[in-house]
């Protein structure tokens, strides 16, 4: 019966918009509406990111949306309703988290290595997940950019959720090593990252503490582990072995931590793929799969435009977030005017859904597309997303173009797929999936949703953000 029920999930029929031709220098892009059923697909096939490679000197893992097979939600409202629920937690935990500080340590380059990117809904996660190798233990792991630390659940687990994989076991592992608490390890970690570590009171390891910010948590001790990306193996790597575990990552293993600072995986590895990953995210929740490149032979990238980079802003040198520059967005060929776009720095995260823009920014956006959308009606707001139209009974609209503008002339169009959210299946209700934040001073983020179809490049050591247009798939 479950898995009757996961096939029928993994077939639901979603609207899907086709590009089918270009107008006045891109200004409009027309398409066809039109309901796809995607076909039946077993849990291991569709759902989980199990495939990965390596590939000159890279690592190659699948990555997936958590939506993959998802049997968690009654109907696409809620869906919706919990994704927006999700995105403002974690953008409370965000801005909570841009006030505190962490270091950064360079180092070398050399080889690359891929990993397959997934959704994260049949886990109950709003994220991608890729699968990666924990001593012999294989682990479901949610991507995070705005994260360091990287973390599984462990025995003995004094309070765990539930999870699809086996719980890790530190006592079976021949290359686990707790860190003790005396270490350099272990007292540099509060200083390099702002996580609070501290000796245990009946045993010699480094024990850590870390809250999200919004309502997340992970505690446990630090300890040395092999961890194996795709056939690259890295020895004594830094992880958390949580013990203690609630929040928002669903039935996965735990957390793949992306950040800058010298914590994280992409600092750990840094003689092996030399501070540079790269992702690019499966364009539909469901049936697709991305990559996340780990190295930065360009070679290995399906790229169909040259890639092109702006520069990250180190401010404070010690985030573990990427900014960079929003200098300006056209809708179709028009460049708004705006003025955020003076002070136009902006995030840019893996785990947020919905790009949130400062109000100046988003109210001409807005403005602007619903002037050259005019011709279709105007369907009511959903939550924070108030731009929404109703597009039911129509086989096809022309849809004005979106071009995010950053530092340095670095122009990324927003795919047709990172446009819109359907909040009816009959697309009686076709909403703009970006919102306005509050106040003019808060820090812009670019979520997920418009960095479909695009190879995202993060290069720490040049401190550098590159884009580049490509038709994500498993490569």
């Amino acid at each position: 019966m479950a898995e009757h029920m996961l096939s029928l999930c993994c077939c639901s029929l979603l609207l899907v918009f086709m590009v089918v031709g270009v107008a006045g220098k891109e200004e409009k892009i027309v398409l066809y509406l039109q309901k796809v059923g995607l076909g039946e697909e077993r849990v291991s096939q569709c759902c989980l990111p199990k495939r990965s490679r390596r590939e000159k000197g890279a690592t190659i893992l699948e990555v997936k949306h958590h939506s993959s097979c998802s049997t968690s939600f009654s109907t696409r409202e809620d869906k919706l309703m919990k994704i927006i629920e999700s995105d403002n937690s974690r953008i409370s935990s965000l801005y909570h988290r841009i006030k505190n500080s962490d270091s950064r340590s360079p180092k070398t380059v050399q080889s690359e290595s891929q990993i397959p990117i997934t959704s994260g809904a049949k886990l109950q996660t709003l994220n991608y997940i890729v699968s990666i190798k924990l001593g012999n233990n294989e682990m479901t792991v949610i991507v995070d950019t705005g994260s360091d630390l990287t973390w599984v659940q462990c025995q003995p687990c004094s309070s765990c959720y539930n999870q699809q994989d086996p719980i890790f076991n530190p006592s079976t592992s021949q290359s686990y090593q707790p860190i003790p608490c005396n270490s350099p390890t272990c007292s540099s970690v509060q200083i390099a990252t702002g996580i609070s570590s501290f000796c245990g009171t009946d045993q010699p390891s480094c024990n850590y503490s870390f809250s999200y910010g919004d309502g997340s948590h992970t505690s446990g001790v630090l300890g040395w582990e092999q961890i194996d990306l795709a056939g690259t193996i890295i020895d004594g790597f830094v992880f958390g072995c949580g013990q203690s575990n609630y929040g928002l990552f669903g039935g996965t293993s735990g957390l793949m931590g992306l950040g800058r600072t010298q914590l994280s995986l992409i600092s750990q590895t840094i003689l092996q793929f030399g501070g540079i990953f790269s992702y690019c995210l499966p364009p539909r929740e469901y049936d697709s799969s991305g990559s996340l490149v780990l190295g930065g032979d360009p070679s290995i990238f399906k790229n169909n435009t040259p890639v092109s980079y702006t520069r990250m802003i180190l401010d404070p040198p010690e985030s573990p977030f990427y900014f960079v520059n929003l200098t300006g967005i056209s809708i179709g060929a028009v460049a708004l005017q705006a003025s955020g776009f003076y002070n136009g720095k902006v995030l840019i995260d893996s785990g947020t859904a919905i790009t949130r823009l400062v109000p100046s920014i988003y109210i001409a956006l807005r403005d602007e597309f619903m002037r050259q959308f005019s011709e279709y009606l105007v369907a009511p707001g959903y939550s924070i997303l108030d731009t929404c139209f109703n597009l039911a009974g129509l086989r096809e609209v022309s849809i004005p173009t979106m071009k995010f503008v950053f530092e340095g002339e670095v122009e990324v169009d927003v795919d047709v797929n990172g446009m819109f959210y359907y909040v009816k299946e009959d697309a009686s209700q076709v909403c703009l999936a970006l919102a306005s934040l509050t106040y003019e001073d808060e820090v812009g983020i670019i979520g997920n949703y418009q960095q479909k179809n695009l190879r995202v490049i993060y290069d720490t050591l040049g401190s550098r953000l590159g884009f580049a247009e490509e038709t994500c798939g498993w490569l």
